[in-house]
């Protein structure tokens, strides 16, 4: 697994830098495990665009991810590493020994050939999944619960991994990749490694084109508006929003930079032990 970078023979290859795929194995899916991928174009039942920039793309099918990891006790084998259209991180190919087969997010050592198994008595080793609390502390986890028995919500992008800290009575506390430190219930289960495809971030897509077949319109900058158009519109010649220093906004007038947007008495703010580190402000 890599970056392959090329010779700039044209404008677009003097950036482009793509993953090298050498840790894919199979580049057909389990037809059993896909269904169709319908796109909605940022448009919601009524029509109206909520998710803003979508629209178009290359034609996709959905993998089916088992995140549940449920089949306990049943160990498998890893049969390919895979390429999924539609996240950044690989998917590994499992046939249980009932010769079910199910796709799980891949680690990042994971190989083929390789044995794995889910349940409380699985050892704490890369692609086994496992209850938080039978997890050692300091090991890299990915995919966890947050509700037991519905499927890993954190944790599954590309490269990304939390760290098991401790136990504390019926919370397991982990380190989140933000940096935030939060409780989860010990009964939620995890999957130990780190997630695979680590390079995901150093890609650069190197054209507007690429852009597009990934399903993302243009943005134009509010800045470049028209006062009727954007709040930040308007002014003469390029201004800092709008010809004076107003707080940047969002097209409905909201603030763009900076706002706190999570809920005061949110429910879960109760198992966070410490929040993410805020960033520094670049001089």
């Amino acid at each position: 697994m890599g970056i392959k970078n090329f010779r700039p023979l044209t404008p677009t290859l003097r950036f482009v830098a793509l993953d090298d795929f050498s840790d894919i194995t199979n580049w057909e899916p389990e037809w059993s495990l896909t269904e169709p991928y319908k796109k909605k174009g940022g448009r919601n039942n009524y029509g109206r665009i909520t998710a803003r920039h979508r629209g178009g793309g290359h034609k996709q099918r959905y993998r089916i991810i088992d995140f549940k990891r449920n089949k306990f006790g049943v160990p498998a084998i890893v049969e390919s590493i895979e390429y999924d259209p539609i996240r950044t991180a690989r998917i590994a190919l499992l046939k249980y020994e009932d010769q079910e087969k199910r796709y799980i997010i891949a680690p990042q050592e994971l190989k083929v050939g390789s044995r794995v198994i889910s349940g409380p008595e699985a050892p704490p080793e890369v692609g086994n999944a496992l209850p938080l609390k039978n997890i050692p502390s300091g090991l890299p986890i990915y995919n966890i619960e947050l509700v037991p028995g519905k499927g890993g919500q954190l944790v599954r992008s590309a490269g990304s991994s939390a760290q098991m800290m401790g136990l504390d009575k019926e919370y397991a506390i982990v380190k989140l990749p933000s940096g935030e430190v939060r409780k989860i219930l010990s009964e939620c289960y995890a999957t130990i490694g780190q997630v695979s495809n680590p390079d995901h971030f150093n890609k650069s897509l190197g054209k507007a084109g690429r852009t597009r077949w990934l399903g993302w319109r243009p943005r134009v900058r509010g800045v470049a508006m028209n006062p009727v158009d954007h709040p930040n519109g308007g002014g003469q010649g390029k201004s800092k929003g709008g010809g004076g220093w107003q707080q940047l906004e969002s097209p409905w007038g909201k603030p763009a930079k900076g706002k706190k947007t999570r809920k005061k008495r949110k429910n879960s703010t109760r198992f966070i032990v410490e929040r993410r580190p805020k960033k520094k402000k670049k001089k």
